[in-house]
Protein backbone atom coordinates (compact mmCIF):
# COMPACT_ATOMS: atom_id res chain seq x y z
CA UNK A 1 0.00 0.00 0.00
CA UNK A 2 1.26 3.44 -0.86
CA UNK A 3 -0.07 6.87 0.07
CA UNK A 4 -1.90 7.17 -3.26
CA UNK A 5 -3.73 3.86 -2.76
CA UNK A 6 -4.91 5.14 0.59
CA UNK A 7 -6.01 8.51 -0.83
CA UNK A 8 -7.90 6.99 -3.78
CA UNK A 9 -9.69 4.48 -1.53
CA UNK A 10 -10.77 7.31 0.79
CA UNK A 11 -12.10 9.15 -2.27
CA UNK A 12 -13.97 6.00 -3.35
CA UNK A 13 -15.55 5.90 0.12
CA UNK A 14 -16.75 9.48 -0.35
CA UNK A 15 -18.05 8.62 -3.82
CA UNK A 16 -20.01 5.69 -2.34
CA UNK A 17 -21.98 8.18 -0.22
CA UNK A 18 -23.56 9.52 -3.44
CA UNK A 19 -25.41 6.23 -3.92
CA UNK A 20 -29.14 6.09 -3.21
CA UNK A 21 -28.90 2.40 -2.29
CA UNK A 22 -29.85 1.74 1.31
CA UNK A 23 -28.53 -1.80 1.74
CA UNK A 24 -25.01 -1.14 0.54
CA UNK A 25 -23.28 1.95 -0.87
CA UNK A 26 -20.28 1.22 -3.09
CA UNK A 27 -17.82 3.60 -4.74
CA UNK A 28 -15.32 3.09 -7.57
CA UNK A 29 -12.48 5.08 -9.10
CA UNK A 30 -10.43 4.17 -12.16
CA UNK A 31 -6.96 5.71 -12.02
CA UNK A 32 -4.26 5.78 -14.70
CA UNK A 33 -0.93 7.58 -14.43
CA UNK A 34 -2.14 9.12 -11.15
CA UNK A 35 -5.16 10.68 -12.86
CA UNK A 36 -8.73 9.74 -12.07
CA UNK A 37 -10.14 8.83 -15.47
CA UNK A 38 -13.54 7.59 -14.30
CA UNK A 39 -15.70 7.17 -11.22
CA UNK A 40 -18.90 5.45 -10.28
CA UNK A 41 -21.21 4.35 -7.52
CA UNK A 42 -23.93 1.75 -7.39
CA UNK A 43 -27.40 2.82 -8.44
CA UNK A 44 -30.20 2.60 -10.94
CA UNK A 45 -29.68 3.37 -14.65
CA UNK A 46 -30.21 6.95 -15.86
CA UNK A 47 -33.87 7.85 -16.06
CA UNK A 48 -34.94 5.32 -13.42
CA UNK A 49 -36.33 6.24 -10.01
CA UNK A 50 -33.45 6.40 -7.51
CA UNK A 51 -34.71 3.44 -5.52
CA UNK A 52 -32.37 0.45 -5.40
CA UNK A 53 -34.35 -1.92 -3.17
CA UNK A 54 -37.84 -3.42 -3.26
CA UNK A 55 -40.31 -3.40 -0.34
CA UNK A 56 -38.56 -6.45 1.15
CA UNK A 57 -35.16 -4.71 1.07
CA UNK A 58 -33.81 -6.83 -1.80
CA UNK A 59 -31.74 -5.07 -4.45
CA UNK A 60 -33.51 -4.66 -7.80
CA UNK A 61 -31.90 -6.77 -10.55
CA UNK A 62 -31.32 -3.71 -12.72
CA UNK A 63 -29.14 -1.81 -10.23
CA UNK A 64 -25.70 -1.18 -11.71
CA UNK A 65 -22.64 -1.88 -9.58
CA UNK A 66 -20.17 0.94 -8.95
CA UNK A 67 -17.39 -0.59 -11.07
CA UNK A 68 -19.78 -1.26 -13.96
CA UNK A 69 -20.88 2.38 -13.85
CA UNK A 70 -17.26 3.57 -13.87
CA UNK A 71 -16.34 1.28 -16.78
CA UNK A 72 -19.43 2.28 -18.78
CA UNK A 73 -18.71 5.96 -18.17
CA UNK A 74 -15.17 5.41 -19.41
CA UNK A 75 -16.43 3.61 -22.52
CA UNK A 76 -18.35 6.76 -23.45
CA UNK A 77 -15.19 8.88 -23.23
CA UNK A 78 -11.94 9.03 -25.16
CA UNK A 79 -9.98 7.46 -22.28
CA UNK A 80 -8.82 3.85 -22.07
CA UNK A 81 -8.65 1.67 -18.95
CA UNK A 82 -5.72 -0.33 -20.37
CA UNK A 83 -3.15 -0.59 -17.59
CA UNK A 84 -5.29 1.31 -15.07
CA UNK A 85 -5.97 0.62 -11.39
CA UNK A 86 -9.53 0.20 -10.10
CA UNK A 87 -10.22 1.33 -6.54
CA UNK A 88 -13.34 -0.17 -4.96
CA UNK A 89 -14.95 -0.03 -1.56
CA UNK A 90 -16.25 -3.60 -2.10
CA UNK A 91 -14.61 -6.43 -4.05
CA UNK A 92 -16.27 -7.18 -7.41
CA UNK A 93 -18.86 -9.84 -8.19
CA UNK A 94 -18.38 -12.42 -10.97
CA UNK A 95 -20.19 -10.33 -13.58
CA UNK A 96 -18.21 -7.16 -12.88
CA UNK A 97 -14.95 -9.12 -12.83
CA UNK A 98 -15.51 -9.97 -16.49
CA UNK A 99 -15.94 -6.25 -17.26
CA UNK A 100 -12.78 -5.39 -15.32
CA UNK A 101 -10.73 -7.92 -17.27
CA UNK A 102 -12.23 -6.92 -20.63
CA UNK A 103 -11.62 -3.21 -19.91
CA UNK A 104 -7.87 -3.87 -19.59
CA UNK A 105 -7.60 -2.91 -15.93
CA UNK A 106 -4.44 -4.52 -14.54
CA UNK A 107 -4.69 -3.74 -10.83
CA UNK A 108 -7.50 -3.81 -8.27
CA UNK A 109 -7.36 -2.30 -4.79
CA UNK A 110 -10.39 -2.74 -2.54
CA UNK A 111 -11.52 -2.43 1.08
CA UNK A 112 -14.32 -4.88 1.92
CA UNK A 113 -15.02 -8.43 0.74
CA UNK A 114 -18.12 -9.16 -1.33
CA UNK A 115 -20.08 -12.19 -0.08
CA UNK A 116 -18.91 -14.28 -3.05
CA UNK A 117 -15.16 -14.33 -3.82
CA UNK A 118 -15.48 -15.92 -7.28
CA UNK A 119 -14.86 -12.52 -8.91
CA UNK A 120 -11.55 -12.08 -7.07
CA UNK A 121 -10.50 -15.65 -7.90
CA UNK A 122 -11.32 -15.06 -11.57
CA UNK A 123 -9.20 -11.89 -11.67
CA UNK A 124 -6.29 -13.54 -9.83
CA UNK A 125 -6.38 -16.42 -12.33
CA UNK A 126 -6.05 -13.84 -15.12
CA UNK A 127 -3.00 -12.11 -13.62
CA UNK A 128 -4.75 -9.02 -12.29
CA UNK A 129 -2.76 -7.60 -9.37
CA UNK A 130 -5.07 -7.51 -6.34
CA UNK A 131 -4.62 -5.82 -2.98
CA UNK A 132 -7.06 -5.55 -0.11
CA UNK A 133 -6.62 -2.67 2.31
CA UNK A 134 -8.71 -2.82 5.45
CA UNK A 135 -10.68 0.07 6.88
CA UNK A 136 -8.34 0.00 9.89
CA UNK A 137 -5.28 0.44 7.67
CA UNK A 138 -6.97 3.39 5.93
CA UNK A 139 -7.46 5.17 9.23
CA UNK A 140 -3.77 4.99 10.20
Amino acid sequence: MNKFDKAYLKMAQEWAKLSYCERKQVGALIVKDRMIISDGYNGTPSGFENCCEDADGKTHWYVLHAEANAILKLAASTQSAKGATLYLTLSPCKECSKLILQAGITRLVYINEYSDDDGISFLRNHNIEIEQISDCELKK
